[in-house]
């Protein structure tokens, strides 16, 4: 059956174990096995090499090195090991990427946390900008 170990404030998912279903922890939690379902940790998650996740997961701070199917949100850092597989958005104030990572998503890094900030726009005509006849006309003298 399921095995969850807890140790010194951190939840263990051992490599034997399949979960179906939502998985909540108030601390830190590492992911072996393999869990269909969402996972919510207010501490920090990692997800192993052994690991397949299939869900997303709201997190701290993550480091994952096995495979993610679903949306990864970390209020702080997220961490893709070189063997990390990733197939959804992710969304974080830190991002760290090793060489060899697979992801296939949208990613969203934002450090100061707040949002996303508007795109500028694009310099219009009678802002003083010359155009490129004008560039070329001065490099031809």
């Amino acid at each position: 059956m399921s095995e969850e170990v807890t140790s010194g404030g951190k939840s263990v998912i051992s490599q034997d174990v399949e979960i179906t279903g939502q998985v909540r922890s108030s601390g830190s939690i590492e992911v072996n096995g393999k869990l269909d379902g969402e996972l919510s940790a207010q501490g920090d998650a990692i997800v192993g090499k052994t690991a397949v996740v299939k869900g997303n997961l709201t997190v701290n701070s993550i480091s994952v090195a096995g495979t993610v199917t679903g949306n990864i949100t970390a209020k702080d850092r997220i961490e893709l090991k070189s063997s990390a597989k990733v197939m959804g958005d992710i969304k974080a104030k830190r991002l760290a990427v090793e060489d060899g990572v697979t992801f296939v998503g949208k990613s969203e890094v934002n450090p100061s946390g707040g949002p996303a900030p508007a795109a500028a726009p694009a310099p219009s005509s009678d802002e003083g900008s010359s155009s490129a006849d004008d560039k070329q006309s001065r490099f031809k003298k």
